[in-house]
């Protein structure tokens, strides 16, 4: 038998970006013909896409974890590491994307509609991408970064237009069989529906749909019974139908009663219902009158009900007595919502530019190391997580770059010293200033390539000379022996 599974937790991991490529162009009279290394392809993101097709997170409980792939290296010759695949995750229409502190993210409703739950790491620039007039071969290439890691929480809320809520038993499946072509369980004895029903209902030119919530009894608010689970449901409708049954036989009640109790535990499930609830239209349907004392019941408390404003409908799911009259009630208010509702418009691109002063970092003192410094910000945490500490030059590109942004700076304002512990994005290294701004430091190269102050070439006075001795004949030195000892004998 299929379940219903409508709020489940997931964990999702996009893709990590591809390192750079650090390579240099050989071909023969080039040994070092400039820096060819691609970029690394960016990672993988998941995004989950509403389908029309789907109408239970299932999927989900059974497999909660989720990755992209990673984005490939980048290779040398100038290629580009190719982009990871995302990975798009289906859900059904009113699917709520919440942190697990509750925090709504999302809210997904109509077909289509998607969200980027985690995204991809970008890939890193390789040591062509580097290249500039100061460092004209980078021995060096930028990593990827790692892809964002998200535990989400997805709950679903049926997007209906009439909420049935009563208590067990009251006739709610009954009534949604009859209306609609929905074939939910029913029997001759009392139990209640363990996961919501919806169905479509035509009245005239109207059509809408209509939600079957489990049934509700008091302390449901709190968790008792199965209403705290399925509450949810009843969150998007525009009109709530109090399904009363007027032919139960248990002692202390009476409809009255029955939606009383009911209309306390609406109110106090969550503020964005309870809030709105006075002003949601109702309707208060009497069922089971083809019993002769639930007709007699039903025509007691109809004023009780009038008297509060309340549209009051007596049916029959048996008979199908009064179930037209209710059809087209409910299409009208339904009709008259959907009339008030604003109307949908495109999303549009806003753009929030920095402010002026905002330098895009913060620098603070380290309350566990004496004399330290604790730097945040996006740009410098994410330069950290490019930068390979095993190869100096990665590290002195990156001195550079927090140079150029202030870091070094605004340490020196604050008082830093050379050789004090600085942490950025959980590494901690000893701040050598690259610039004096303010502090008495050597002035020395950062990000030099060691290759290029090598060379082994043989310049032109050197070839001539080599030339010119291997023209020289080979019977030359001892013809000129000769004619020494000769000058030594006449002397």
């Amino acid at each position: 038998m299929s379940r219903f599974v409508d709020r489940v937790v997931i964990h999702a991991a996009a893709g990590n970006g591809g390192n750079g490529c650090a390579s240099v162009h050989r071909e023969k009279f080039k040994p070092l013909g400039g820096p060819d290394g691609g970029n690394g392809g960016n990672g993988g993101d998941i995004v989950l896409v509403v389908d029309s097709g789907v109408h239970t997170l299932l999927d989900f409980h059974f497999r909660p974890h989720s990755r992209a792939s990673n984005g490939k290296q980048g290779q040398g010759s100038n290629r580009d590491g190719a982009t990871g695949e995302s990975l798009e995750l289906k859900v059904p229409d009113g699917t709520v994307v919440l942190t697990e502190d509750g925090e709504v993210l999302a809210d997904l409703i109509g077909n289509g509609s998607r969200f980027v739950a985690a995204r991809g790491g970008r890939g890193g620039l390789g040591n062509a991408a580097l290249a500039s007039k100061a460092r004209k071969a980078p021995g060096f290439a930028l990593l990827g970064e790692p892809g964002e890691i998200a535990d989400l929480v997805l709950e679903l809320r049926s997007v209906a237009d009439v909420g049935l809520v009563g208590f067990p038993s009251a006739g709610k499946s009954s009534l949604i069989s009859v209306l609609s072509s929905a074939r939910p369980k029913i029997a001759e004895y009392p139990f209640t529906t363990l996961v919501p029903n919806l169905g479509v209902v035509t009245a005239g030119e109207s059509t809408f749909t209509v939600a079957d919530v489990p049934g509700l009894i008091p302390g449901a608010s709190q968790g008792k019974g199965l209403g705290l689970d399925f509450l949810r449901h009843i969150e998007r409708c525009s009109v709530l139908v109090h399904v009363v049954d007027c032919a139960t036989y248990e002692s202390g009640r009476d409809p009255v009663s029955d939606m009383d109790a009911l209309e306390e535990e609406l109110a106090r499930y969550t503020p964005g219902l309870g809030g709105s609830l006075a002003e949601r239209p109702r309707v208060v349907v009497l069922n089971k009158i083809d019993v002769p004392d639930a007709r007699d019941l039903a025509e007691i408390v109809r004023p009780d009900f009038e008297a509060r404003g309340l549209p009051v409908f007596a049916v029959s799911t048996a008979s199908h007595e009064g179930l037209r009259e209710l059809s087209y009630a409910l299409a009208k208010i339904v009709e008259e919502d959907r009339a008030t509702r604003p109307s949908l418009e495109a999303s549009r691109i806003v753009l929030r530019p920095p402010a002026v002063d905002d330098v895009g970092f913060t620098v603070v003192e380290d309350p566990e190391q004496e004399g330290g410094f604790i730097i945040r910000g996006e740009r410098p945490e994410r330069w950290v997580r490019q930068t390979a500490f095993d190869n100096d030059e990665a590290v002195g590109y990156l001195a550079d770059r927090l140079n150029r942004l202030g870091v070094e700076k605004e340490l020196a304002e604050l008082g830093a010293k050379p050789g004090c512990p600085v942490t950025i994005g959980g590494v901690t290294f000893d701040w050598e200033p690259s610039t004096p701004a303010g502090v008495d430091v050597v002035m020395h190269n950062r990000g030099s390539d060691p290759r290029l102050e090598r060379n082994n070439r043989v310049g032109a006075a050197e070839r001539k000379a080599a030339k010119i001795a291997r023209r020289t004949p080979s019977s030359q030195e001892p013809a000129d022996e000769t004619d020494e000892q000769e000058d030594d004998e006449l002397s």
